[in-house]
């Protein structure tokens, strides 16, 4: 009998031995593994030598695709759903293909789209790239990985895996150069779950010899408490201000991860939870610079730009305001709206502004 017993205990603990290594192994892996891109200079594919004239007309998107997964039945793992690769490649690719589309039909200038996934466990190693491109046809852009995250084993029934993903500027005009510029990110395990950060910062030529300086980004959401965000925006307004103390035009646009109209449940409703992603601009950041918030919203029909994606899209969801841009005083906004697609394709409505250069 005590050598059955031993026999079984001896078993178990080499089993758990087994465990501990392999447990240990794959977060050694995952920390080995992360690192950070660093700032580049970034191809510009170019087809375009026309230069953005001044006191005209001129109109930017800009769309965070939600790698392309996000329909209107999707509930994302980390916001509280169950998925967490899109449904199917099928799925996948007709979504990718609406989007596409609905950007084209805007005719816009300029097109700001974040969450662009290239090589991504996710989305089946899709490069959406080629969607976009094909569908904006003839204009110049560029590419900025955002991050290049290890493979992430949770969950257990479909780990999430891999994943690349980047920002993409389209423009109508010359990208003369782009770079892709770091944005500082929290130093503990948070790291893992938020990945890398940056912003895409493109320079197109004007004809009075100035510079359009259009920066994209997507800033953190899934940190410890939403300041890392703070710091983010306050690292980009900083270059913006350099800018336009040079005489630039700057026009910042993307996923601000932050609720830019203050208190979007004056117009949406309350949540059932405070969300530490959703969290207003802190007062004295926007106001050390020379610059313009510009929130789309229509007070007389408003429509949220984000949904909390804990769940197919519903009624009373949580949904908020958090896509926009951000002009300085020499770039004249005549208007700026929220595309809605009721959610159809991603977790975020696409926003529109129209502008003029002084």
């Amino acid at each position: 009998m005590k050598k059955t017993f031993k026999v079984i205990f001896k078993i178990i603990a080499i089993l758990l031995a087994a465990v501990i290594l392999v447990v240990g192994g794959y977060f050694a892996y995952v920390f080995i593994s992360f690192h950070r891109i660093g700032n580049m200079d970034l191809e510009v594919h170019n087809s375009i030598e026309a230069a953005v004239q001044t006191n005209t007309n001129y109109k930017i998107v800009s769309y965070n695709i939600g790698f392309g997964a996000y329909e209107s039945d999707y509930g994302f793992f980390m916001d509280g759903g169950d998925q967490s690769w899109a449904w199917s490649e099928e799925r996948l690719d007709k979504n990718l293909k609406n989007i596409s589309n609905l950007l084209a039909e805007e005719n816009a200038d300029l097109y700001f789209v974040q969450e662009v996934d290239i090589d991504s466990t996710r989305s089946y190693h899709f490069d959406e790239r080629d969607y976009l491109t094909s569908a904006l046809g003839n204009t110049d852009y560029t590419f900025a990985q955002n991050y290049d995250s290890p493979f992430l084993c949770y969950p257990f029934t479909q780990p999430h895996g891999a994943s690349k993903s980047g920002l993409m500027v389209f423009s109508d005009y010359d990208i003369t150069s782009a770079q892709r510029v770091e944005l500082p990110i929290e130093s503990g395990f948070t790291k893992l779950l938020d990945l890398d950060r940056c912003y895409s910062k493109n320079r197109i030529k004007v004809s009075n010899g100035k510079e359009l300086v259009a920066y994209n980004f997507h800033l953190s959401a899934y940190t410890s408490d939403g300041t890392i965000a703070n710091e983010q925006l306050e690292l980009v307004l900083s270059d913006v201000q350099k800018e336009y103390e040079q005489g630039n035009y700057c026009i910042v646009g993307g996923d601000f991860n932050k609720d830019i109209l203050g208190d979007s449940s004056v117009y949406f409703g309350k949540a059932d939870k405070e969300y530490t992603w959703a969290q207003p601009i802190p007062d004295g950041i926007l106001e050390k610079y020379d610059i313009e918030l510009v929130a789309p919203l229509n007070k007389e029909n408003p429509v949220p730009t984000c949904r909390n994606a804990d769940s197919a899209y519903h009624e009373g969801q949580y949904v908020l305001t958090i896509d926009g841009f951000i002009v300085t005083p020499n770039v004249s906004v005549t208007g700026s709206e929220v595309i809605d697609t009721g959610f159809a394709y991603s977790d975020h409505n696409p926003v529109s502004m129209n502008f003029t250069l002084k």
